[in-house]
């Protein structure tokens, strides 16, 4: 049974999707030496390792769990008192401000809120109930690529 809201989130299309990664070695072993997935760094990002090359995804990314905290809280530290998420996932709305607000209405905590990053993407980030990082985003880039 679905709550029913005023306002309802209409999801595009899937932006990312990823590990949290806590063991950098042993991931890009598995991610790109087994799976050969054809990962790529970003300069000045260290360990974070992406693909945009790989049929059925937009962007896959293993995203370290410093980077992750700096991105939510603005420090390198996962806070103790949140579960420590496996993975992301990112969901590209049609309306990022009317998805904000409907998942405040619904009482989703927001670890942040219509974030401007510096890659031109907007996005509010929050744990799902299973703990994986989720985010309601606006990515102007990754639109019209099928």
């Amino acid at each position: 049974m679905h709550a029913t809201f005023p306002e309802e989130i209409d999801v595009l299309f899937i932006a990312g999707f990823g590990p949290i990664v806590t063991n950098q070695k042993a991931s890009e072993r598995l991610y790109s030496d087994m799976l050969r997935l054809p990962l790529e760094s970003i300069e000045g990002y260290d360990g974070y390792l992406y693909t945009a090359r790989v049929k059925g995804v937009k962007h896959f990314a293993l995203w370290p769990l410093d980077k992750a905290a700096l991105s939510c809280f603005g420090k390198n530290e996962w806070p103790k008192e949140l579960p420590v998420p496996q993975a992301w996932l990112e969901v590209d709305v049609a309306d990022i401000e009317v998805a904000t607000r409907v998942l405040e209405q619904a009482g989703y905590r927001l670890l942040v809120r219509l974030q401007q990053e510096p890659w031109g993407q907007t996005v509010t980030r929050f744990l799902s109930p299973e703990g994986m990082l989720m985010a309601v985003t606006h990515t102007p880039f990754l639109r019209g690529k099928q």
